[in-house]
């Protein structure tokens, strides 16, 4: 029973393009095929992973901006800047705050990484949870000055010593650059 019917179909194809007429016949023909698009270039290999054989290298200690310091204020030979008195308790003078309104400029135009802020304070001596929590308000007093000069406040790292053997009261403020090995074991 199959057979028949497929017997029939092969001549009513064929003949197909007889019974469309001329012009729908040559249609067909004059139709291209579609071409196939190029197949996208293949996704670049991945980056070769970082040499860890090595030791690492410490990053390059940018120049110290020109910046007149007042008193109370001294840059540190290894990069970055300590202040001492009422600029570390967060009471800056008209003087110390504008040397650190430009500090916190040039650090947010010149460098990139985190800040690092270590405050200490004096006293008081037998509480140290009192001594941590006032360092850390001198932190956030100076945070505050740097972020309106324009440093961004997720780069400042805030670093709350409480009361130190050293006794008194001071930030020392580190730019990304800096040597932080020689900050953390110089005392003046």
């Amino acid at each position: 029973m199959l057979r028949p019917l497929l017997l029939l179909a092969v001549p009513l194809a064929l003949a197909q393009p007889a019974l469309l007429g001329p012009a729908q016949a040559q249609q067909p023909a004059t139709q291209q095929p579609a071409t196939q698009p190029l197949p996208a270039d293949p996704p670049p290999s991945a980056p070769q992973p970082p040499d860890l054989s090595r030791p690492p290298q410490p990053a390059e200690a940018l120049p110290q901006p020109a910046i007149a310091l007042p008193r109370g204020m001294e840059a540190l030979a290894g990069g970055g800047w300590r202040l001492n008195g009422e600029a570390a308790r967060g009471r800056p003078e008209a003087a110390s705050r504008a040397a650190l309104t430009e500090i916190g400029r040039w650090l947010a135009g010149r460098t990139e990484g985190r800040v690092t802020l270590l405050a200490q304070v004096a006293g008081p001596a037998e509480d140290a949870s009192a001594a941590r929590r006032d360092s850390l308000a001198n932190g956030l007093a100076l945070r505050q000055i740097l972020e309106a000069a324009g440093l961004d406040g997720t780069r400042i790292d805030i670093r709350p010593l409480g009361r130190t053997e050293e006794a008194r009261d001071s930030i020392v403020l580190l730019p990304p650059s800096a040597n932080r090995q020689t900050q953390s074991q110089a005392r003046p």
